[in-house]
């Protein structure tokens, strides 16, 4: 085994642990303002380009398309593995530029959603990277909130949305604000790139791919001394060896699939809530329970306002109560929430009085709190955490893939289904949904918090070549609190 390092960063270490997940995690904010952008376009969008109730659909989801595709390559080809965390960051950052400054231009349908299509790219690939990143430069005591930077970013990025749309709507011309509403995108994406310039790149790969004395020195800087640093290149080292990271280990094979099937079951219940189709739709929500388009859209800023308040209590808390506590708060909020407004939808079918309009935005913004608080806090936490460094990258593209996948299809199919059948029943949809997440999270959802990246392997009983693995605790990191 390579000699591990013998000095640490001091002071400075603690800075650059926050600043590099900070950094990293502005992928999120882009990922948040890029999906979230065109909910203030979609009436412009139909107009325009003479879009059906489908075509809108459609449209909306050829960004969420792109992430398919933008996930599944970064599984596939393992962009994150070959090249480095770091290098990936900065290609994402561009794939950002271009869709944004490309959709403001887009002379007709076709190209807009080519340049939409590019900008989900990034998305995907940034959901199955960043959270990566900022796993393997945290300390396990922190490494909770620290990747969970990176849902902050996504929720700050949705409210800037919201809000831009709501400030563009009032400044630019009306033929014109939809384009300005997606080329604001390009100034957050252009600093994002060249902010990554002041990151490292994760000791983890630098390991993994042989480039051991560099690696020490990252390790050095992100510790709080020698004993320290010594002990996580022991891990890492431990962790590849056993693993056998090098030589390129298979995804699906049996003694993974409870790790995959765990990720596939939160990333599914994360968009089965009906979030996005929520975050995409919100003006058009409230427009359809009796609000004009003004209030529609300052609304839609108020719950970008409570989705951030809730994610920030989230990550204050998420290292203490743990991954499995939170989801249960998150999944009975679900219930409430949605609940009610199948039951508003339903007996409202002839219109809406001004007081139930505003029960609609009530219970909307509580909605969003649920999910902010539970699995939108959780999700990109969770998957970054329980799969082993040799399959963590495809694991995470993984995640990211089915997340995306769901989501594609839900908000395609959402402005339809609305128009088919009405909100109450798509809403009552999403409850019965999630009553099959909180009976998952009762039953089947594990805790990862306070547990090394290199222990999390053996905690949750993945065991390359074992013939079984054992049931999952209610809690298995009793023994590693805080």
């Amino acid at each position: 085994m390579t000699n591990a390092p013998t000095r640490a960063g001091g002071p400075a270490r603690g800075h650059l642990v926050l600043r590099s997940a900070v950094i990293a995690a502005l992928g999120g904010l882009l990922f948040g303002f890029d999906t979230a952008v065109i909910s203030g376009t979609t009436d412009a969008l139909q107009r325009v380009f003479s879009l059906s109730a489908g075509g809108l659909g459609f449209t909306v989801a050829t960004a969420l398309i792109g992430t398919i595709v933008g996930a599944a390559a970064t599984g596939i080809w393992k962009p994150a593995d070959l090249f480095g965390r770091k290098k990936v960051l900065y290609a994402i950052g561009i794939l950002y530029v271009v869709s944004a400054l490309g959709s403001a231009l887009a002379p007709e349908w076709v190209s807009f959603m080519v340049l939409r299509f590019v900008g989900g790219l990034g998305v995907g690939a940034a959901a199955a990277v960043a959270p990566i990143y900022n796993a393997e430069v945290s300390p396990p005591k922190i490494r909770g909130r620290m990747v969970g930077l990176f849902q902050f970013n996504i929720v700050l990025g949705i409210l800037l949305a919201y809000l831009s749309n709501y400030v563009v709507l009032h400044l630019a011309p009306e033929a014109t604000a939809w384009r300005w509403m997606f080329g604001i995108e390009a100034l957050p994406a252009l600093a994002f790139v060249l902010l990554l310039v002041l990151v490292p790149e994760s000791p983890r790969w630098l390991m993994k791919v042989g480039r051991v004395a560099e690696a020490d020195r990252v390790i050095a800087a992100l510790t709080a001394g020698p004993d320290e640093a010594r002990e996580v290149h022991e891990e890492i080292a431990e962790a590849i060896e056993t693993d056998g990271a090098e030589s390129g280990a298979k995804f699906f094979t049996r003694s993974h699939r409870k790790v995959i099937l765990l990720a596939f079951a939160i990333a599914a219940f994360n968009q089965l809530s009906g979030i996005n189709a929520v975050l995409y739709y919100a003006p058009s929500i409230f427009a359809s329970a009796g609000m004009g388009e003004s209030a529609s859209f300052l609304s839609s800023g108020g719950v970008g306002a409570i989705n951030l308040i809730s994610t920030m209590l989230a990550l204050l808390v998420i290292d203490r109560f743990g991954r499995r506590k939170l989801m249960l708060v998150g999944s009975f909020g679900y219930l409430v929430t949605l609940g009610l407004l199948a039951a508003i939808f339903l007996s409202h079918r002839d219109g809406f009085s001004g007081a139930a309009s505003l029960l609609v935005v009530v219970v909307v913004m509580l909605f969003v709190a649920a999910h902010a608080f539970g699995q939108g806090a959780v999700i990109w936490v969770f998957i970054s955490e329980i799969f082993p460094i040799s399959i963590r990258a495809r694991g995470q593209a993984f995640g990211s893939l089915v997340h995306w996948g769901f989501a594609a299809a839900i908000s395609w199919i959402f402005p339809l289904l609305a128009e088919v059948v009405g909100g109450g029943m798509a809403f009552a949809f999403f409850f019965a949904c999630m009553i099959g997440q909180l009976v998952w999270v009762l039953l089947m959802m594990p805790e990862t918090k306070g547990v090394p990246l290199e222990k999390l392997q053996g905690v949750l009983g993945v065991h390359d070549g074992a013939e079984d693995t054992p049931r999952y605790p209610a809690d298995p990191t009793r023994s590693h609190e805080d």
